[in-house]
């Protein structure tokens, strides 16, 4: 046989690779708020499921110029879908700079217990190694590392203090330096883009239930992801990223910093209220641990959610529907 012929020409054109819908998910997730863990099951899922997890290199910059932001989007949105990209990044408005908005999702979990979780984890690292602590603050003095936390607090150092205790709400406020200063502005707008912009905002305290909503609104990534975080040989590398060394501040150390971080704290509280509200709507049960006492600055309650309900008002699939065109 002599001849020139090709794919085209004995199969015609190769059938169009057909996306998910959403094909652009971005987890700008929030540091100490059990991302690491996710990070882990995102791997298994990626190969599992045939998506592009983007990862990033850097940890320690999450607030960018216009200029590192332009080439940001640009790099994520180029990135083949469909793409799951992750990194400790503030939110980043895409249409800002004539790109299609991503889907967001993020985890969050008690301003407090992810204050002391860094604070310990900064100074002592995690179980995966002694010394990488050392290799995370290689230039923190010993007097600094070995630092009682109750000092720290009481006797107001930068790092039990306004502004570093603001950390949460710019994860979901955005790039505006206003977003990094306390104040109802930043918060206000950090709760419009929970509602406009993400997907999911879940409850590292309910990690298994914010695991099966994600399964659910987006199989194609975390098909299945439940069972995978329930293995025992995922469970033993979950452990390895617990934080070591670390103590309970006094009673009184912890009421100061409920009230400096009294934004983070409504910002919480609403996020785990909208969180209980979307598990009612799909028949969830709440089987949390009993609550850590509420910080006293606060007066309504949030919704707790204890049994399912029927909701004929709404179908699901059009709830979903409605939250991707957003």
């Amino acid at each position: 046989f002599v001849g020139n012929s090709t794919y085209l020409d004995d199969h015609g054109p190769p059938p169009l690779k057909v996306l998910p819908f959403p094909s652009q998910v971005v987890y700008n997730r929030v540091g100490k708020c059990g991302s690491r863990t996710v990070v882990l099951l995102l791997r298994i899922l990626s190969e599992k499921h045939g998506f592009n997890l983007v990862t990033s290199d850097i940890h320690n910059k999450t607030r960018l110029t216009k200029n590192e932001q332009m080439e940001l989007i640009k790099n994520i949105s180029t990135a083949e879908q469909p793409y799951l990209f992750t990194r400790h990044v503030h939110f980043l408005n895409f249409s800002r700079f004539g790109g299609d908005q991503p889907v967001y999702i993020n985890i969050i979990r008690d301003p407090v217990s992810r204050f002391l979780s860094n604070y310990f984890f900064r100074r002592f690292g995690d179980w995966r190694g002694e010394q990488n602590h050392m290799i995370r603050t290689p230039n923190m003095r010993q007097e600094e590392r070995y630092l009682d936390i109750n000092v720290c607090i009481l006797e107001n150092y930068p790092e039990c203090s306004n502004p570093r205790l603001f950390y949460i709400i710019p994860y979901f406020c955005g790039q505006h330096p206003r977003c990094r200063e306390p104040g109802e502005w930043a918060l206000e707008r950090a709760k419009l883009n929970v509602n406009e912009n993400f997907l999911l905002v879940g409850i590292l305290e309910e990690l298994e239930d914010v695991l099966l909503l994600l399964e659910r609104f987006l199989p194609h990534y975390f098909k299945d992801v439940l069972s995978i975080y329930k293995n025992p040989e995922h469970r033993k590398l979950g452990n390895l990223t617990v934080t070591v060394k670390k103590t309970v501040p006094s009673p009184e150390a912890i009421q100061i910093l409920y009230q400096r971080m009294r934004y983070e704290y409504e910002f919480y509280y609403y996020v785990k209220e909208q969180f209980h509200l979307l598990k009612r709507k799909f028949g969830l049960k709440s089987h949390n641990r009993k609550p850590s006492p509420r910080p006293e600055f606060f007066i309504p309650s949030p919704l707790e959610t204890e049994e399912p309900i029927n909701d004929e008002e709404e179908d699901d699939e059009k709830w979903l529907e409605d939250i991707y065109k957003r």
